[in-house]
């Protein structure tokens, strides 16, 4: 890989090209992306989801299995003894929060949408728990509804490819929104998250390793000999990461 630092985009029609470069390359780095929390329901997503602010995938693919066992339906959750919700949430950190969210949550699907996920943005931001970003992720992965989701990793890389100085997660979802087509908004969400997960970590990137290196004006914030940085490439597809990297 030749060590060079790309151009940030300096109009809007230089980051709307970057922009789909950029997700044209994620869909060969990551043809079958999908979300890494474990889901069978729209209420089942809404959960993982909350349960995922500042915990890992891994750890609520974890607690969930017995949790959607106990509380099947919004219902079950609405009558549910917040103490023991914690015990079931405990590991996931901010347990007493989180909770208090499940319940609330299912106190408001109960009361306000008939037991039922609603598929609006406008109604998913006002039920306990949701944010935009958590509702983007419902209703892009459960009912195949275009959202861009600005996490920590989407808005890391974003502002690292130089697609946008923002740092307010509503004006990256806008930005972006204006540079990609919706049918795309999903998968590129997802793709982002997995190339910050396994390449671009948020203290040290691998980018001696990274295959979207030439289209990266930050690149050289982590170590950009290939056979250091290929030893920070993480996840299933690192073998299929590195070879588009050019590294054997």
């Amino acid at each position: 890989m030749k060590a060079t630092r790309a151009k940030v985009p300096s109009t809007p029609l230089a980051r709307t090209r970057r922009a789909r470069r950029l997700n044209a390359e994620l869909s060969l780095g990551y043809p079958d992306a999908v979300c890494e929390l474990d889901f069978t329901t729209p209420l089942e997503l809404s959960v993982a989801t909350i349960l995922s602010a500042q915990c890992t995938d891994a750890r609520v693919n974890v607690v969930t299995p017995a949790l959607f066992a106990r509380y099947p339906t919004a219902s079950d959750y609405a009558g549910a003894s917040v103490e023991e919700l914690e015990e079931y949430v405990r590991t996931t950190g901010f347990f007493r929060n989180k909770a208090a969210s499940l319940k609330g949550l299912g106190r408001a699907l109960v009361e306000e949408f008939d037991g039922e996920v609603p598929r609006t943005l406008a109604e998913l931001v006002t039920l306990p728990g949701f944010g935009r970003k958590t509702a983007n992720v419902v209703l892009g992965n459960a009912f195949g509804i275009p959202g861009i989701t600005v996490d920590t990793h989407l808005g890391r890389l974003v502002r690292r490819w130089g697609l946008t100085d923002e740092e307010d997660p509503v004006k990256v979802e806008r930005d972006l929104n204006a540079m990609l087509p919706p049918a795309v908004w999903t998968d590129f969400s997802t793709r982002v998250i997995y190339h910050g997960r396994r390449v671009c970590d948020a203290r040290k990137p691998a980018c001696g390793a990274c295959y979207l290196a030439p289209l990266c004006p930050s690149y050289g914030l982590g170590p950009t000999d290939p056979v250091v940085a290929a030893e920070l490439v993480k996840g299933s597809e690192r073998d299929h990461l590195l070879a588009l990297a050019g590294i054997a």
